[in-house]
């Protein structure tokens, strides 16, 4: 080709790509309106597990001690093995051995974890285990966010997202160190791998559910078992994901429980390390689950848990809605709201008629749904309640609301497509997403008035052993020159850290009378300082310290102490007051007690402290709400104003000083430094 010839090449015109409308959801719910447009936002897994987890942590710091069943048979045996010493129930003593050292031992590396990094403080080795729990809890929660997204419908994972997020009882529920928080963790994984529907090459799904319910009943707490009989039920008799003609299902039956046999052999093996654990804590053969099933239902008519109070029929429905509001009546409408949708939208389930060889969707999402009946039915058949045994199941609460909200907005897009004519006006509303937005932002700001009145109202015991730790403390030991004074006009980031190592000489008893069922635990109390009951109008069972406890000072040991095989003589599993365990009022250097001025206790076992200022000095104080004189939606709920709070009484939280005992204890830890310069 000469360099002076110029050429015009023309090229093929390129083919453009048919638009392709985005496909269907996949999941077992369908949405009717505007199918092909833009699917709705929803959080990634790890965006999910980043929103989760600033709710989850802010409640590991926040939030206040439920339950003292929490305390003494968890935080305390915990201590025990971290530091030496502590408080021990008859739940943890080797005659009865129901409480479970292999589940407490679980949390001991994150309980060590802060004394490496920080220093030796006890309060930072509390809220590393708190915040711990946390991140389990968002774990499993984005996980079964994304897996109704996934397997149920889009819109029913953003609903659920927003119920686990904001409600209160997540709240509550999320970071508590209880056997059923744990039990809650793996029936919430072990209900999202089974909302997968069942299937003979499906195997992995049976195995997966069977470990975790397992996992969360044989660890955590044995009757958590019972969510998983929806599973069993559907596993065996559901042919879910397969097509089996009427010839063939007697082989197809045996291979599906011969399959969950199997599962059930595996997951049995998880009581190997448990009862070893155990049995070496307590000295002796331990089978925990065992015990706890045996004293809960064959204890008799002198023992069992009815001793410890029992309640009516309605108690966790009530506590229920403190804790979910509006969206306890939507997961209990979820069955019901799935039979009406059956009939008004069958199209939601994508769903014709099912044919003799095949499971109808309706049934199947049934199932999914089953789990909150059977505990909440169970549960409730009990004498013996407390807010605690429902915590498993609140996830599946969520789960069920979420659903039965989605079926309520398809009802509404029936109606309004039948009034209207017009599907496409139905497809351009507003009014449905404005309904659902509506129920979810609801049910957020009631929880978020609940939270912050349990904080407001209850969270001064907390608030009470913080003030002990850094305020009270601190200024005994600048009286007596063991914690110098820092330069005046010293920058809060240069001042040193409060070593309060030297208060040990002083020998320190504090007490708690009527309100030990409020104490926090050891955690929350610095090393040096001696925990006392003294004796109040309750007459029940209180804990004696373990075996080897002098103060503080524990028994040795770094991963394991002999006082776990060891009881305090007079733990007893009647409930019968032991006054061995009692120090006389008289012997302590400090006091914690709840008085109310308005409403003040009349009974001689339980006097004013507050007010003796001959011997009791208020060294600190906090509003502690007067629930009994207050006003019941103000007392539930929190509201900024005046108003509001003019409608509540309050008590006064207090640690009490005993100005006496602490001046002599003052003056012989200077004689003794005097002695010693």
């Amino acid at each position: 080709m000469s360099s002076n010839t110029q050429t015009l090449r023309l090229r093929k015109p390129e083919q453009s790509k048919p638009t392709v409308a985005p496909a269907r959801h996949t999941g077992i719910l369908q949405d009717q309106l505007r199918r092909s447009a833009k699917r709705p936002w929803n959080p990634s897994f790890s965006l999910a597990v980043r929103i989760l987890l600033i709710i989850r942590v802010a409640g590991a710091m926040y939030s206040n001690i439920q339950d003292c069943d929490e305390v003494f048979n968890f935080w305390e045996p915990l201590h025990y093995l971290d530091r030496g010493y502590g408080f021990q129930t008859w739940e943890v003593s080797p005659v009865y051995a129901i409480r479970s050292w292999a589940y407490i031992i679980l949390h001991l590396l994150p309980a060590r974890i802060p004394a490496i990094i920080i220093g030796p403080d006890k309060r930072p080795a509390f809220f590393t285990v708190r915040i711990t729990l946390a991140v389990a809890s968002t774990l499993c929660e984005a996980k079964l966010y994304r897996t109704v997204v996934e397997k149920i419908n889009e819109r029913v994972g953003r609903y659920l997202l927003f119920m686990l997020l904001c409600s209160a009882g997540m709240w509550n529920a999320s970071a508590a160190f209880l056997p059923s928080t744990f039990a809650m963790y793996a029936s919430t994984l072990a209900f999202t791998f089974a909302l997968a529907p069942p299937s003979a090459e499906n195997s992995r799904r049976t195995l997966l559910v069977t470990l975790l319910y397992a996992t969360g009943a044989i660890v955590g707490w044995p009757f958590a078992l019972a969510l998983a009989i929806p599973f069993v039920f559907e596993e065996l008799f559901m042919l879910g994901a397969d097509r089996v003609a009427s010839s063939a299902r007697g082989a197809w039956a045996f291979g599906r429980w011969k399959r969950l046999f199997g599962a059930g052999l595996a997951a049995s093996l998880i009581f190997i390390p448990v009862i070893g654990i155990d049995t070496l804590a307590y000295g002796h053969l331990a089978i925990v689950p065992w015990n706890i099933i045996r004293y809960n239902i064959f204890g008799g008519s002198e023992r069992g848990p009815d001793l410890y109070g029992t309640s009516p029929w309605n108690f966790y429905l009530l506590n229920l809605i403190l804790n979910f509001n509006v969206l306890v009546p939507l997961s209990l409408l979820s069955i019901p709201a799935l039979y009406i949708t059956s009939i008004v939208d069958r199209k939601r389930l994508g769903f014709v008629k099912a044919g003799p060889d095949q499971s109808s969707p309706f049934v199947v999402l049934g199932v999914r749904l089953m789990p909150l009946y059977v505990w909440l039915g169970i549960l409730t058949l009990q004498a013996h309640k407390e807010e605690r045994f429902m915590f498993p199941a609140y996830p599946i609460l969520c789960f069920n609301a979420a659903v039965a909200l989605y079926l309520m907005r398809g009802w509404f897009e029936v109606a309004y497509i039948h009034f209207t004519k017009s599907p496409y006006k139905a497809s351009q509303s507003s009014l449905f997403s404005n309904f659902t937005t509506s129920v979810v932002c609801g049910a957020a700001l009631i929880s978020l008035s609940r939270i912050l009145a349990l904080w407001n109202y209850y969270h001064a015991p907390q608030t009470i052993f913080y003030l002990l730790e850094s305020t009270e403390l601190p200024r005994l030991l600048n009286t007596t020159g063991l914690l110098p004074t820092p330069p005046p006009n010293t920058p809060a980031e240069e001042l040193p850290r409060i070593d309060l190592s030297p208060i040990r000489q002083f020998n320190l008893t504090l007490c708690v009378g009527k309100e030990w069922y409020r104490f926090p635990g050891h955690y929350l109390v610095p090393d040096g300082v001696r925990v006392d009951f003294v004796k109040s109008g309750f007459d029940g069972a209180l804990p004696g310290h373990f075996g080897g406890d002098h103060g503080g000072h524990g028994d040795g040991g770094f991963w394991w102490r002999d006082g776990t095989k060891r009881a305090p003589v007079g733990l007893n599993d009647l409930n019968r007051e032991t006054p061995e365990f009692y120090v006389p009022v008289g012997s302590c250097d400090y006091l914690v007690d709840l008085d109310f001025p308005r409403h003040p206790s009349t009974s001689p076992l339980e006097p004013r402290y507050a007010v003796d200022s001959r011997t009791w000095e208020r060294a600190a104080c906090v509003p502690f709400l007067d629930a009994g004189h207050s006003s019941l939606l103000t007392r539930t709920l929190w509201m900024p104003g005046e108003a509001w709070q003019s409608l509540n009484e309050y008590g006064d939280y207090c640690l009490l000083r005993n100005n006496v005992r602490i001046s002599k204890k003052e003056k012989q830890v200077l004689k003794s430094m005097i002695r010693q310069v």
